[in-house]
């Protein structure tokens, strides 16, 4: 790692995992070069339920990402979702502060910070301001206006409003692990840096997060987040139904979900067979993938059912172009692109992160974190913080300081359990 590199940290508090990422920034290039992770109950739907559980798996999950990079981390940017978030259209007006009339960087955040004089209830809390055009002396259309010469700047965009509550819990848990949170992002934003192009946003799409717990929904449209919802099912509801059918215990049905899982039933394989242990019992069960598929795809048909509802709810009826662009850890199984395209009568790709070959959909949200906070940076012209302290994290044995390269241990890491 060159020293002129610099670094971001993302935390990623999900219903059943805490992620934390590091993202190596070299030229405006991101590479993945630690990750660690933790289950947590301590977070239902968005909202934490329990403190102490957190803050352990938060720990838990820096530690992993500290030893693997050999570094403290104290900094970290971490996303929010829930259906707490609320969005409102705002919008700014400031005069240019110049003499020359040049709009610079002072500028533009003054009129953002402008967009945030507005009434919002006590209960709320202001989460972020995206822009979604800028107006330069009346002129429409402007996405960048740094350098132009200009009297009046006015900003037109979003507001992201959270429970006031939820926000203050999730920075408490992150300080208590002695973290310092510098910056709190949607999810669905943030995710969309990754999973979705220019093209998806302008054309409209339907981003579908589906994580342990619960499923974040995110809709865009021209070019912006339209609307943002969570339903309380996801792939822990597959996990206890394979325990119920097949009387085993969590631990295990997971195991076999991951395994032999396949969501479509007509692509299961009898030849494709295991053996699981029966709760009251010592004696093994064999079944095939087939008996597994049975239990997981009425579920999983379930939950692009009710996305499909919740899209409806938010006031989409008309086919959304750009159709659906699913993610998360649970579309990796076998079967669920075929299943999702049955279920809801549209275009449907799944988005996977390609960074240092770490290829898959639950690793958006933290990438996408990353990502989002270089770019917030770069545009107030911020220069990248460097989130870890100066002394290396103690216990690192002479022969891990001695394996070279630290890209290429990250890479055999990787390799180990891709």
């Amino acid at each position: 790692m060159s020293n002129n590199n610099e670094l971001i940290v993302s935390l990623d508090i999900g219903t059943s995992k805490v992620r934390v990422m590091i993202g190596e920034v070299n030229n405006g290039t991101i590479n993945i070069i630690g990750v660690g992770q933790a289950h947590s109950e301590g977070i239902k739907k968005g909202t934490i339920v329990d403190i102490d559980q957190t803050v352990h798996a938060i720990r838990e999950a820096v530690d992993h990402a500290e030893r693997m990079v050999g570094v403290s981390i104290e900094e970290v940017y971490v996303g929010i979702t829930g259906n707490h978030i609320e969005l409102h259209e705002t919008q700014g007006v400031v005069a240019v502060s110049s003499e020359d009339r040049e709009i610079r960087d002072e500028d533009i955040q003054r009129v953002i910070q402008a967009s945030k004089v507005v009434a919002i209830p006590p209960d709320r809390e202001i989460i972020e301001v995206v822009p979604k055009e800028y107006i330069v002396d009346g002129q429409c259309g402007i996405k960048d206006p740094r350098g132009m010469i200009g009297v009046r700047l006015e900003m037109e965009g979003t507001i992201v409003t959270g429970s006031k509550t939820v926000v203050h819990n999730i920075v408490r848990c992150a300080e208590r692990t002695k973290l310092r949170v510098s910056g709190i992002f949607l999810q669905p934003l943030a995710s969309s840096y990754v999973a979705l192009s220019k093209d998806d946003k302008n054309m409209g799409v339907v981003l579908v997060d589906i994580g342990a717990g619960s499923t974040t929904i995110g809709v865009f449209e021209q070019g912006q987040l339209a609307n943002t919802t969570v339903i309380g099912i996801g792939g822990d509801h597959i996990t206890n139904d394979i325990a119920l059918g097949l009387r085993t215990q969590t631990e295990v049905a997971d195991k076999v979900k991951i395994k032999n899982g396949c969501a479509l039933i007509d692509e299961a394989s009898e030849d494709v067979k295991f053996k699981v242990s029966r709760i009251g019992s010592e004696v093994e069960k064999q079944f095939t993938q087939v008996d597994l598929a049975n239990i997981i795809e009425p579920r999983a048909a379930e939950i692009f059912q009710l996305v499909e509802e919740a899209v409806f709810r938010m006031g989409f009826r008309d086919e959304i172009a750009g159709g659906y662009v699913l993610t998360g850890g649970t579309v990796a199984m076998p079967g669920m692109l075929e299943l999702a395209k049955e279920e809801l009568n549209a275009p449907v790709r799944i988005a996977i992160p390609d960074y240092i070959g770490v290829r898959d959909p639950s690793y958006i949200t933290g990438v996408g974190l990353i990502q989002y906070a270089l770019h917030q940076m770069e545009r107030s012209s911020k220069k990248v913080a460097s989130p870890f302290k100066k002394e290396s994290k103690p216990g690192l044995s002479s022969k891990q300081k001695e394996q070279g390269n630290l890209l290429e241990k990250v890479k055999n890491w990787f390799s180990e359990f891709i």
